[in-house]
């Protein structure tokens, strides 16, 4: 997964990475051609008392050096753009892909691990990226270049390495595989301690209202302890690697200075030699530590790359039509035919043979009781989930086969649960047409009962709004949505519950503003009270998830008793009539 994924996303940079791999490798070859010419000066300078020769080539070993210095500033500075645009375009393809899921897709990943994939793997693949151009592409030049030398420099003394560097790794493997299975359960760790802290911060005002902060405390400790835990167990393995890597090169060193020392005193090697193969096998047994830093990385990095692919790779169950139709008709008619709806796994559909009709300038109102499926057959409209079963038409045409600019267009939805965007009022109200004019807001804040409260707060529609609307109450974030909605001018308008946060005043007139300025859209309400749907030109009684009755409010009180039961459970006899 990790290969393919940077295959995958490094392609269009091939030319910066060319560019590194070149200066990497002049860089790695300055450092390794610098302990033969030490050797050189120790051999032919110092124990000849030659100072021309040593100041010729210590010369050398400064315009080596130089250029040594230069194309490593040269490879990071590349690496590191090459490794930051990597990163940024794996975030933007999460970004974009997920913007594309159904509330299925949505469900099933959670908020919480989408952001940890979008934010800490994506950093985790990223930084493997950047070690890797600036350690490893010159880990086998090291090596391969530095036996050379050291063969060079003595072929007896160099069977040692033929020794050392199979230990060293057999050692990084045996301890490399175990830490690919703890950093697994680091990330998916992480992933719970997101979820938990998300948790408790949305749920802030509930946790203080029951008192249950010593309970929440206890739960986040948990988890942060579970992180610890798996987190020690992964330091533990690789505090374990570094001095067993160093244990074998100080063995090393002892063995070269040993073997060499008797070479030396037989006449087979001279003292400058027996430095630089020293020097030599410092660097192959560096290369491999650098190597063996970068598997260390490697496990967690492949951990993460293959939860952003799980990401990448999932399929929206709500796909666009390859051929969308792009022209319709103004009139916003709506209909459900023989409507289904299953959850995966379910082994009951929420929604079964649902059929009704929606026509403009007429209000349809959906009721029944909690779980009937009053707010998931709303969703199949915009088409944030698909139905199962059946078809659901605009004007005529499946919302399978629309444009999603058009359905977009002319449905404007108001959640049960509003939300809001961190900005301004007249950003968010302009959410949906952002060419609005303030006396277009203005005229859906009075329509939404909201204009009273927007200008007393200090800066008009340019009062700051914090995420998700925390500084208004619930009902101002519901009449903010609804003039959200209206500010969109759509054919069709959907309200989920929308005017549950309100009083019945504010209620009635907010009901009776939309009557006038909806006159000509499609109008679909689903409600809980009885007094916000009962004028409704048509009323929709959904009963565990099948239509029970279609008609107004007298009709279904002379004939639908499950209507009835509901009307009865919240007004009186006369107050029904």
């Amino acid at each position: 997964m990790l290969v393919r994924l940077l295959r995958a996303y490094l392609r269009p940079y091939a030319r910066p990475i060319a560019v590194i791999v070149a200066l990497q490798f002049i860089q790695t070859l300055a450092t390794l051609y610098l302990p033969t010419l030490n050797a050189d000066i120790i051999d032919d300078g110092v124990v000849k008392g030659d100072t021309d020769y040593i100041l010729r080539i210590g010369g050398v070993m400064l315009v080596v050096t130089l250029l040594q210095m230069v194309c490593a500033i040269g490879a990071v500075y590349f690496s590191a753009r090459t490794a930051m645009a990597l990163g940024r375009d794996v975030r933007a393809a999460i970004f974009d892909h997920v913007q594309s899921f159904s509330a299925r897709e949505l469900g099933h990943f959670g908020a919480p691990s989408l952001i940890t994939r979008t934010t800490n793997d994506v950093q985790q693949v990223q930084t493997l990226c950047l070690m890797t151009f600036t350690l490893m592409v010159t880990v086998p030049i090291m090596c391969f270049g530095g036996v050379v030398m050291a063969l060079n420099q003595d072929v007896p003394l160099s069977a040692l390495l033929l020794v050392i560097v199979p230990v060293l790794g057999v050692i990084v493997v045996l301890i490399v595989r175990r830490l690919r299975q703890v950093f697994r359960g680091v990330q998916e760790k992480v992933d719970t301690v997101n979820r938990v802290l998300r948790e408790q911060i949305t749920g802030i005002r509930v946790i203080r209202a029951f008192v249950r902060d010593r309970y929440e405390q206890e739960r986040f400790a948990d988890a942060n302890t579970e992180l610890m835990g798996v987190s020690l167990r992964a330091g533990q393995l690789m505090s374990l690697l570094f001095p067993v890597v160093l244990v074998v090169i100080n063995i090393s060193s002892v063995a070269v200075v040993w073997f060499g020392g008797q070479r030396i005193d037989d006449g087979g090697m001279q003292i400058g030699a027996l430095t630089a193969f020293l020097s030599y096998l410092m660097q192959i047994l560096t290369a491999v530590m650098m190597g063996t830093f970068m598997l260390m990385m490697v496990p967690r990095a492949e951990v993460c790359a293959e939860r952003i692919q799980e990401v990448l790779t999932t399929e929206s169950s709500v796909a666009p039509s390859s051929a969308p139709v792009t022209a319709l008709s103004q009139r916003g008619e709506l209909e459900l035919r023989d409507v289904e709806f299953r959850y995966p796994g379910a082994e009951e559909p929420v929604l079964r043979d649902v059929s009704l009709t929606a026509r403009p300038g007429l209000t349809t109102a959906v009721i029944g009781s909690t779980g009937s499926g009053k707010s998931t057959l709303i969703n199949l409209i915009p088409r944030l989930f698909d139905a199962t079963g059946g078809s659901v038409l605009i004007d005529g045409h499946n919302v399978r086969d629309l444009d999603p600019e058009q359905t977009g267009a002319r449905v404007g939805l108001v959640p049960q649960k509003p939300y809001l965007f961190s900005g301004t009022v007249a950003s968010n109200l302009r959410y949906g047409n952002p060419t609005a004019t303030d006396e277009q807001l203005w005229r859906a804040l009075e329509i939404a009962q909201a204009s009273d409260f927007v200008a007393a707060m200090d800066k008009g529609l340019e009062a700051p709004i914090a995420q998700g609307g925390g500084n208004v109450s619930g009902g101002q974030r519901q009449r903010l949505a609804i003039a959200r909605a209206l500010v969109r001018e759509p054919r069709i308008y959907l309200f989920d519950d929308s005017f549950s946060a309100l009083d019945y005043a504010t209620d009635a007139r907010l009901r009776a503003a939309l009557s006038r300025e909806t006159g000509d859209a499609t109008v679909i309400i689903v409600a809980q009270r009885v007094s916000t749907i009962r004028d409704a030109d048509q009323i929709v009684v959904l009963d565990e998830g099948r239509v029970v009755g279609t008609g107004t409010h007298s009709e279904l009180m002379a004939s639908n008793e499950t209507y009835r039961e509901i009307v009865l459970s919240q007004l009186t006899e006369q107050e029904a009539a």
